[in-house]
């Protein structure tokens, strides 16, 4: 009885151990795009306040190829120390989409704190949103705006 009973534990731990590792987080081969511009793009729309503060960077990012869900273009630049801010550009429109917060404060082992694909519209965000709490965010580019897919915020020390 001991011999099978030893396997068996040692094969639930590691299910155990998996599953908790493995916790359900939204893939980037989850929500592929189906529309994957090939041509010029569109000149940016400065449009909104916000817009206008950083027409002059706008400006500079228009006419750039799609990197980001098939049709726009993603890029982040500086706001401070360890901080970016981080827009989406249409290709087909020229209409500007903001991530709605900084972020800051991700950990060392980062490389990148926000990971995309052109093949798929979710954004992965790591570290702080504004400057508060921390952990790792999905977020989904949806009708023009970044929705909130899942949450694993990271334990207060």
């Amino acid at each position: 009885m001991n011999r099978l009973f030893t396997p068996f534990l040692m094969l639930l731990v590691c299910f155990v151990g998996r599953s908790y590792a493995d916790e359900d987080v939204p893939r980037f081969d989850d929500f592929p795009v189906k529309d994957v511009f090939k041509g010029k793009p569109a000149k940016v729309k400065i449009v909104s306040p916000k817009d206008r503060e950083f027409s002059t960077r706008l400006h500079e990012l228009s006419g750039q190829k799609p990197n980001f869900a098939g049709h726009y273009t993603l890029t982040s630049w500086g706001c401070g120390s360890s901080c970016i801010q981080t827009v989406a550009i249409d290709a087909k429109t020229g209409n500007v989409v903001w991530l709605p917060f900084t972020v800051c404060c991700w950990d060392v082992d980062v490389n990148e704190p926000i990971e995309f694909k052109r093949s798929s519209s979710p954004i992965v965000v790591h570290g702080s949103r504004n400057e508060a709490g921390g952990g790792v965010y999905y977020y989904r580019l949806e009708a023009s705006k970044f929705i909130l897919l899942k949450a694993i915020e990271k334990p207060a020390p």
